[in-house]
């Protein structure tokens, strides 16, 4: 059978073909329209992968789409509700892009490919996660871990994989989020969120930890490895503008200006800069206060990835484990599950984000929903 993942209307939109059990071709839409992290309905993308399998729309079977958006749109608007009236701004984007795009998706999907409504079938964000991991890896059993901002509800998912089969059994949901926390950081440091978080990780061996007890404040974690935030320090909740409080300025100190040039002492001063400014010494000692921040989010940042990877190993009993969503791409934390942990085998998904949930939706419905047996193992 030829089934299609689809990813779209957040970032990172993105196709996925699986024809009689393997993966054939995957792409995201930003590669055809240039526009990054391009979140439109993937048309390009969707043509560009049954062209490559020389299949025309007709030929699919069915359409799997990477979340549930009813579930999703019910969390927006309880969450609006919650905060209001600080979330009037949040109200009027969402219902604009819901109204417009996002609650039409079945019809969208019957308009762009042509298949039935009754081939169209819609899986939890974070099972779409989960099966892009563990479908993808070369185990046949294995722990699961997703961590990402946030799905519908689900922000951080615990389950196991065994040979056609991937559920979930744990759930942390929003807004206590561990993707949430790391961007609410990013935008601190004067990095956009969904982009910079990145330069965070990169930023990070500049400094020291410092302020560890500091972020230790704003998210605690339990012995489970369970965690959750403090949201007296976050407005990501109610606000379009800022992701974090006054409170939250209190404690870390003023944001970082994005336009600010980056240097330590440790770096030096790079040449592409230009002349070095009058203020330099200022700056340095600027920069290695938001360095140390980097460091300390980060530090903080590990220490949970490694209570939850220990959770599923404990589990699960499993010594395999496979990661996918956003947090999955912060290698530091993934190197010390393999030194600091019972994990012996270690599968992240090369594509974590939304992207490569299309690839998940895709497999999940190859293998769960119709039974195919698993014939492919990405390993580049």
């Amino acid at each position: 059978m030829n089934v299609l993942g689809i990813s779209c209307y957040f970032h990172d939109a993105a196709a996925a073909l699986v024809q009689d059990g393997a993966l054939v071709a995957a792409a995201e839409e930003e590669r055809f329209s240039r526009i990054k992290h391009d979140f439109a309905f993937p048309d390009r993308a969707i043509r560009f992968c049954l062209n490559h399998a020389g299949l025309s729309a007709g030929d699919v079977d069915y359409v799997i789409f990477f979340e549930k958006p009813f579930v999703k749109f019910e969390r927006i608007l309880s969450t609006v509700l919650a905060t209001a009236p600080r979330s009037s701004g949040v109200f009027r984007q969402a219902m604009t892009a819901w109204l417009l795009d996002k609650l039409w998706v079945k019809n969208r999907i019957r308009e762009h490919v042509g298949v039935p409504a009754d081939r169209i079938l819609f899986i939890p964000h974070h099972l779409a996660h989960a099966a892009s991991a563990f479908f993808c890896s070369p185990f046949d059993r294995a722990a699961i871990l997703t961590v990402d901002g946030v799905g519908e509800w689900t922000t951080t998912a615990l389950g196991s994989g065994e040979g056609s089969a991937c559920r979930l059994t744990d759930e942390i949901r929003f807004p206590h989020s561990l993707g949430l926390l790391y961007s609410a950081f990013t935008a601190f440091l004067g990095f956009e969120v969904n982009e910079g978080e990145y330069k965070v990780m990169g930023m990070a061996p500049y400094g020291t930890p410092r302020y560890v007890d500091k972020v230790w404040k704003v998210v605690r974690q339990s012995r489970d490895g369970s965690f959750e935030l403090d949201l007296d320090y976050f407005s990501f909740q109610y606000s379009t503008s800022r992701t974090f409080t006054d409170r939250f300025v209190d404690l870390f100190g003023a944001p970082r200006r994005p336009e600010t040039p980056f240097f330590t002492a440790a770096s030096g001063f790079p040449s592409y800069f230009g002349e070095r400014p009058s203020n330099y010494s200022a700056l340095e000692a600027e920069n290695q206060h938001y360095a140390d921040v980097a460091a300390s989010i980060q530090a903080v940042t590990e220490q949970i990835v490694l209570g939850l990877a220990r959770a599923a190993q404990t589990k699960t009993g499993a010594t395999a484990l496979c990661m996918a969503g956003g947090v999955a791409l912060n290698s530091v934390a993934n190197g010390r599950i393999l030194r600091e942990t019972p994990i012996t085998d270690l599968y992240v998904q090369p594509s974590a984000g939304d992207g490569g949930a299309a690839v998940g939706a895709a497999l999940y419905g190859a293998r769960a929903l119709l039974g195919e047996p698993r014939r492919f193992v990405m390993d580049h």
